[in-house]
């Protein structure tokens, strides 16, 4: 005798049919301190995110109810800020912790999607010339266009086989590559990045690496710490300065610097996802680098809104490679060599 299944709707369980959109949850039914502790952002900017994102958001379903493109911003930004798919985030908006995680999904791919957009380095010559000028501004570093940087990021072991995501504290982690500008804007970031990498070899074999070999941007440099090689377009500090230009390189080197050091610091604060303070990211890694992108896209926008990028509290210094590491990053390259020793000479003698 065959017995009929019935698959239950959780959030159809709990609410009833009623409207095709569920919209348990009002944004004017709530004051503005209570979105920034639940969600992390006010709510004229939660509304520009409904604006953006509300096509991709609203695609046909075959869900009894589909949920508004509202609610599933306030369940993805709840999940980036919190870290957790938490009980009471579901509840304060009306929907089951599964339909949180289709949520968080849903609104991801939207942010990813939007990414080359809204991550980026500057297009025409001026506004190079802008980011040298700021830079050169912070404390006499000429000829920067960008500051380079590596994060990991822990997510949960793909499967026991697999020890190219195991980074040399012996977590599962991706390795992000990121470049900033001096307010913290981020103009590249690449997500995908195994953890067992060190930050050497994701810079080699990144597309940001490439762009940089075609000699794109003339004239021009990033800086990165001790854990890259020098190049031609990235400047490095000397591992053991002697004379006095090359101290004062050092020190003006370590303080614009010291800018991505305080965005990456802030990045993981603001998305608590990020931080691993809840846990490694439960996901496969494809997901958690468009997690990871997600959330540095929102970090863009939020910027773009005037949203000061370092008002969260941070949480202690960004992780830096043991001195042995650092050891090995002295460069080959006689021609990278060449334009760091004229640079100090031109501008720090």
């Amino acid at each position: 005798m065959a017995i009929p299944i019935t698959v239950l709707d959780c959030d159809l369980l709990l609410y009833g049919r009623g409207h095709r959109t569920l919209d348990r949850f009002k944004l004017d039914d709530v004051t503005d301190e209570y979105l920034m502790s639940m969600y992390g952002f006010p709510r004229q900017f939660i509304y520009y995110l409904v604006e953006l994102l509300g096509a991709s958001l609203s695609r046909p379903t075959q869900r009894s109810r589909a949920i508004s493109p509202e609610t599933q911003i306030l369940a993805a930004l709840g999940f980036y800020t919190s870290g957790s798919f938490q009980t009471r985030m579901g509840d304060a908006i009306g929907i089951s912790q599964a339909s949180m995680s289709r949520c968080v999904a849903n609104v991801t791919e939207a942010l990813v999607e939007r990414a080359s957009q809204l991550i980026h380095f500057p297009a025409d010559e001026a506004a190079v010339q802008s980011l040298k000028d700021e830079f050169y501004g912070l404390a006499g570093m000429p000829g920067v266009i960008g500051l380079l940087d590596c994060i990991h990021v822990a997510i949960k072991a793909p499967n026991a086989e697999d020890l190219s995501y195991v980074n040399r504290k012996g977590l599962h982690s991706l390795n992000c590559l990121v470049v900033c500008d001096i307010r913290g804007a981020l103009m590249t970031v690449e997500t995908s990045w195994p953890g067992s990498l060190q930050d050497c070899a994701v810079l080699q074999q990144s597309s940001l690496s490439s762009q940089f070999e075609t000699g794109m941007y003339k004239d021009s440099w990033l800086l990165g710490d001790s854990a890259f090689f020098l190049r031609t377009w990235l400047m490095t500090p000397l591992h053991i300065p002697e004379t006095p230009a090359e101290y004062r390189y050092n020190r003006a080197h370590s303080a614009t610097h010291s800018v991505i050091e305080k965005t990456l610091r802030t990045l993981c604060s603001r998305f608590r996802c990020l931080d691993g303070s809840k846990g490694a990211l439960q996901y496969s890694p494809e997901k958690s680098s468009h997690i990871i992108l997600a959330c540095c896209v929102l970090h863009n926008i939020s910027l773009e809104h005037g949203m000061d990028v370092w008002s969260s509290p941070v949480t202690g210094p960004i992780e830096q490679p043991p001195e042995g590491e650092h050891e090995q990053m002295e460069s080959l390259d006689l021609e990278a060599d060449r334009i760091r020793q004229e640079l100090m000479l031109t501008h720090f003698s």
